[in-house]
Formats: C-alpha cells, structure tokens, sequence
C-alpha cells in the first residue's frame, strides 16, 4: 500500500475521534471469558506445548467460557490431528498492545517450554493510532523477546482483520481504521520474516452476523472456531514434523 495512506489518515484524525467516541458510548462493554486459562489434553508421545499470546481476543473477550476460545479449541484440534498430548496457554488482556505485552507480559512468562507461540497483536495499536514506526519497534522488540526467552519455539502472528468487516464501526471510521490496519500489517509481516517468526493471512470474515459477539467487535464462538481452522496449518504441519523427528531422536537414545 502506498505509504502516503497512514500518513493521510491523520487528516482524518478528528473524524476518527469523535465516531470513536460515539462507537465507545454505544458498545457493550464485556469482560474476559470465565474458565481455566490452561488447558490439558492428555495423548502419547512427546507433548506440544502451545502458548497463545494477546489481547482482549485471547481472553476469550466475547464469550462465555475460555474453552470456547482460540487458545483450547487450538489445542483440542492439535490434539485431535496428532495423537500427541496438548497443553494450550491463554495470556490474553484487555487493550493489549505490542508495548505492554512486550513490556509487560512476556518478562513475566514462565519458562514453561513452549514449543509454539500464536501472537494476536496489532488491533489495539491501530486502534489507537499508534504509528507504523511505534509498532516497527513495539512489536519488532516483543519478536526479540519471545526468541530470546523461548529459542525453540515456532512463533505465529494473526494480523490485524479486515477493519471494514466489523459491525460495530461505522463504514468511514472502518475505513480509516483498516489504512491503519493494513500499515501495521505490512510492517508486521515484514518483522516475522526478518526475526524468526511466521505471520499468518488475515482470517476471512464470511459472515460477519455470525463471527461476531454481541457487543460486535470481538468474535463469537463461531468466530473463534473459525479462526482456530484458519491458523491450525500453521502449527499443526510443523508440530507434526517436530514431533516425528522427536520420536526418532528418542528411539535412537534407546
């Protein structure tokens, strides 16, 4: 995309703050889902250990029960395809941004041997207008992070989705938020492939009345299914490939 558009977008500032407003005042306010954040699925074989790391999306905001959102039904489905037993971690908050999770979060992780790591970033930060620099070291720096405390680990970004698809913005303030998006993802993309990570396509909204909650931005059940398909290959090849040379290494000891 042409690198004028963010720029531009700030003209629209003033638009962008007062439909903001508006949007805030009439949008449901929800909280994080109720459930463990840890779930256990027992298997045979050398475990996968899955850590989904976030914002509001991640903590399941939107629906009622954790096991309902991307962090368990990511897990239940590897554990499902491989056989292999599965341990899949939510650490997913409220207006995350690249910053705080970077700043915040990730410093504060165990070291619990993650062998895959989801990162669902970028919403907030566009949201906020963050700018495209802001997020270049933001997020560039929570890659560094997560590679230098977790060195093994398969890394996956979930970009920003199609701004323009969510219910409750208003069609000018969707579109200015999707230049936004569109620029955090160019940028974001650009850091996975130069630190060791993978960045996801962005999960398509087919349906938006059915992939959205109540309060019309974060996803409904059905939208967390469909995102938890949408990133499965993305793991679940890997893992598989992982595992197996695992097993043989394990067989050879023997």
């Amino acid at each position: 995309m042409s690198r004028l558009l963010p720029l531009l977008s700030w003209l629209a500032f003033p638009i962008y703050a007062w439909q903001g407003i508006g949007v805030r005042l009439r949008t449901q306010r929800l909280l994080p889902a109720e459930g463990p954040v840890t779930h256990a699925i027992p298997g045979q074989g050398a475990p996968v250990r899955l850590l989904v790391l976030g914002d509001s999306s991640v903590a399941s905001v939107g629906i009622a029960r954790t096991d309902g959102g991307i962090a368990a039904l990511l897990a239940a489905m590897l554990a499902r395809d491989t056989g292999r037993p599965v341990t899949g971690r939510a650490a997913g908050f409220n207006s995350a941004t690249a910053t705080q999770l970077r700043d915040v979060v990730v410093p504060n992780l165990a070291h619990d041997g993650w062998t895959h790591i989801v990162v669902s970033v970028g919403t907030n930060d566009a949201k906020n207008f963050h700018t495209v620099a802001r997020f270049k070291r933001d997020f560039g720096g929570l890659l560094y992070g997560l590679r230098a405390k977790f060195p093994a680990a398969r890394i996956v970004w979930s970009p920003v989705i199609d701004m323009t698809t969510v219910p409750a913005l208003p069609p000018l303030l969707a579109r200015i938020l999707e230049i936004r998006a569109q620029a955090i993802n160019a940028m974001g993309t650009r850091l996975c492939h130069e630190r060791g990570a993978v960045p996801a396509s962005r999960l398509p909204v087919e349906d938006p009345a059915l992939g959205f909650s109540t309060d019309g931005f974060h996803a409904s059940e059905a939208g967390y299914r469909a995102w938890a398909e949408h990133l499965l290959p993305l793991i679940e090849l890997p893992a598989a490939e992982a595992l197996a040379s695992a097993s043989v290494a394990e067989e050879d000891r023997q």
